[in-house]
């Protein structure tokens, strides 16, 4: 762990309580894990009462900024339309885009359409067509915490294909929760979803994961969903991270716009569908924070 506390001292949590009385058999069960060679979080990675409690008001306002975005999507708009709803109805609650100006990034949102991976920025030229499928990512600053999710949105009548790889994609988001759990690991999570995603005839994309996330926008640990049972890092209570797998109705490979610099294509222009959740790994499993 970070440095040495002595057992009458108060707990790095932040409780109040004497550390004995607090983290410290937490800090051995971590230490033990350690000594065997796993990979285990710092305390920094490890979020208190009040960090969670801060955490969980920001995540309040990305899932109303969603279902806001939910109730009004159509045929017709331009992406840029849903970028303007996202920044408004954000800093109406008091907010502010994490993603806007975040290392160069222009938008308040990404907005990744059919074979677009991911970070598709807005714009007025892109125009919501009858049977696209949409993936819009929104990431919330609130008091200095963060939040992040993401939801796949299916416009009009799309192909039973489409449909079938946005409802598969979302299986995968369950499928990888039920791995969330305390005492297990990161690998667990993304073996699961690898094997259910290829169970279904898709791919996952490798080069880009989740993430830690709450006290910045993104933090340790990278989450990887081609990962294997029992490794990568130690999942412990107070954990907050992303789980977003990528999946492909085609091959792996993608390749990053060059125009842009930031906009994730699949490279046989095959339909990719995300959804993204934030957690917190608790005493007993797990809590989504934001959807």
């Amino acid at each position: 762990m970070s440095h040495k506390i002595g057992r009458n001292d108060p707990c790095w949590c932040r409780s109040g309580r004497k550390y004995k009385a607090c983290h410290m058999a937490f800090d051995e069960k971590i230490l033990k894990f350690k000594e065997e060679g796993h990979i285990v979080p710092d305390q920094d990675i490890i979020k208190t009462a009040d960090q969670i409690a801060g955490i969980r008001e920001s995540a309040k306002i990305n899932i109303a900024v969603l279902d806001y975005v939910a109730e009004n999507i159509k045929a017709g708009m331009s992406t840029e339309e849903i970028d303007r709803m996202v920044y408004d109805k954000t800093t109406r609650m008091g907010g502010f885009p994490a993603t806007l100006n975040y290392q160069g990034f222009p938008k308040s949102s990404c907005t990744s359409i059919n074979e677009q991976v991911c970070h598709g920025i807005p714009s007025e030229a892109d125009i919501l067509k009858e049977g696209d499928i949409l993936n819009v990512d929104i990431s919330t600053r609130l008091n200095g915490y963060y939040s992040d999710s993401s939801r796949m949105f299916c416009i009009g009548e799309v192909s039973p294909e489409k449909k079938r790889l946005v409802r598969v994609a979302r299986e995968c988001i369950d499928v990888g929760l039920k791995e969330v759990k305390p005492w297990g690991f990161l690998g667990d999570m993304g073996q699961a979803i690898h094997d259910y995603a290829f169970a279904h005839g898709y791919t996952v994309v490798r080069e880009i994961g989740g993430h830690g996330v709450g006290l910045e926008f993104h933090e340790d640990p990278w989450v990887s969903y081609n990962s294997k049972r029992g490794t990568e890092m130690l999942m412990v209570p107070g954990m907050v991270f992303t789980i977003e797998p990528m999946i492909n109705m085609g091959q792996v490979e993608i390749y990053i716009d060059d125009g842009n610099g930031w906009t994730a294509y699949t490279k046989d222009g095959m339909p990719s569908a995300q959804w993204e959740v934030q957690v917190l790994v608790t005493e007993d499993g797990y809590e989504i924070l934001s959807h």
